[in-house]
Parts: C-alpha cells; structure tokens; sequence
C-alpha cells in the first residue's frame, strides 16, 4: 500500500476543504473498492478522506422533491427501507446484490456510483428512476442528471474538488414498479455479466404504457439507457408480444464486448431475457 494521509472529516465544509487541496485526493465511503485499487495501483492518492462521518452524505429520507440518499449511507440500509421496499423496488433489488451483506453493511451508494464501474448494480435501476446527482465543492453545488454522470470505465464528470453529496430520486407515479435482474456465473459474490433494471408507469383504464425506463449494465463502457425499448414500450398497449419487442430493441442498445466471463454474443443474448423478466416483474408489481 503506498504512503497517503489520511482524514476523517465531521461536516461538509471541512471535507470539501480537503477536497480542494493540491494533489489527487480520493474519498473512502465504504473501502470496498479504493483499498483494494490503491494496493493494486489501480488509483493512486495523496490523501484519503473518510467521509462516512458527514451528516449530509448520511441522510435517507423522502421528502416533497423524492427520495434523498446521502452518499456515504449503506447498502444495507438502502435495501432495508421502506420507502425504498414500497416504491422504488428495482433500487432495493439492486442493494442485497453488491458483493456480500459484510460488503453491503459498510459500502455506500456513492461508492457504487462514483466508482464508474459498467457492471455497477445500483446504477441501472438509479437511471431507471431518472435520478440526478447533486455534488458540493467550495464553489457551490450542482445537480447532474445521473443520466449523464459516466465518462467511461471507472470515469464520472465530477471536477477538482467535487464530491458527490446524496443522489435524489423524484417520487413514482401512481400505477408504476421497477425491477433489477442481473446473471452471474456463481449465486452470489460476482460482477454481473449483464444487468437489467426496468421501469413502468401503466395506464389503469387501458394498460398504456405511459412512461418506461429501461438501463442495462455490463454491456457499454457505461451503464446505459435502452432507449429504442423504451421508445417501443410508450404509448402502446402492454403485452407479452410488446414486453418481446421491447426486449429485441433493447439488444440495439448494448456494445458488448467478448472476455473471460462471456462473450459479445452471450451477453447480448443476457440483454434481451433480462430485459423481458424485468418488464414482466414490472407488470407484476403493477397488478399486486
């Protein structure tokens, strides 16, 4: 492990200030990924703050605008809430599915965001809930729509000295569910080959799709919008013949690429089932 300091910051103003000091300052959320990266030389840091001590980064609550999630509050937390459990079931399908439930008690949701990764579980059914991303530095803040939050592998837009404070899902409508699915070689404990979160707001009079979301992770350099499926899906009646169609489009989406886990073929295979059980576990939920 190289040499760095090290800081456990209290308040955001203190932790924003460390944040804008001269050298490559990395935050720790929960440790899972940033040890091991800096051990392997994978990131580098002349500094490591925690950030787990900050108010801010800890909140988890609904409020007029949504669902607040500090960065810094635990998956397990996360997964356990019952707005999360009521509402935004594709975020707490996600949740128990990061690494292991050790794992999942100290890692945080801006960890798994900010780490970039494409395989990242959070992140598709994050965008699926159209959240947004709100970063402080000692400028000021900004919202960022997680939409266009990845740069690439392991590469968000946040700037010298922004950190990431809470992501911010807008309250669901009425008649509408989510769903994550990812497949993994093993039970538990892997990186998804592919991944699929899905959204549905359905029209009680005629079963309408009114609005749908649809991301897939594992198969871009980012995570990503299908949003052909979800072109295909709105406006039209749902049906097992349109949930098809959609997850067909939904393939259009993906730029897989072929290595030890699987290949292009495979996981473009994985996007088209994933895509159909999701949108079903969508129309379940919908009905009760």
């Amino acid at each position: 492990m190289p040499d760095f300091d090290f800081a456990q910051p209290t308040s955001l103003d203190e932790a924003l200030a460390l944040f804008a000091a001269e050298g490559e300052v990395r935050a720790l959320v929960g440790g899972t990924d940033i040890v091991d990266q800096l051990k392997t030389g994978r990131r580098n840091a002349d500094m490591v703050v925690d950030v787990k001590r900050i108010p801010e980064l800890q909140r988890l609550e609904m409020a007029d605008d949504g669902l607040h999630i500090g960065a810094a509050r635990a998956l397990t937390d996360i997964g356990e809430c019952p707005a999360v459990r009521s509402d935004y079931r594709g975020l707490a399908d996600s949740s128990v599915l990061v690494g292991s439930w050790q794992i999942q008690n100290r890692a945080g949701l801006g960890g798994n965001v900010c780490n970039a990764a494409p395989s990242g579980d959070t992140i598709p059914s994050l965008l699926t809930h159209d959240a947004s991303a709100i970063v402080a530095s000692t400028s000021g803040r900004r919202e960022i729509a997680l939409s266009d939050f990845f740069a690439g592998p392991g590469q968000t837009v946040l700037q010298k000295g922004e950190i990431l404070v809470e992501v911010v899902l807008p309250p669901i409508p009425d008649n509408s569910a989510s769903a994550y699915l990812r497949f993994i070689p093993r039970n538990e404990m892997d990186i998804a080959v592919a991944g699929v979160g899905s959204f549905l707001q359905l029209n009680p009079s005629d079963n309408t799709v009114q609005k749908a979301r649809i991301a897939l992770a594992s198969v871009a350099p980012t995570p990503v919008r299908a949003r052909a499926a979800e072109e295909a899906l709105e406006g039209n009646v749902l049906s097992d013949e349109l949930i098809e169609t959609a997850a067909v489009a939904a393939v259009g989406s993906a730029t897989p690429i072929s290595d030890v886990r699987g290949s292009a073929e495979y996981r473009r295979e994985l996007v088209k089932v994933l895509t159909r059980r999701t949108l079903g576990i969508c129309r379940d939920r919908i009905s009760g």
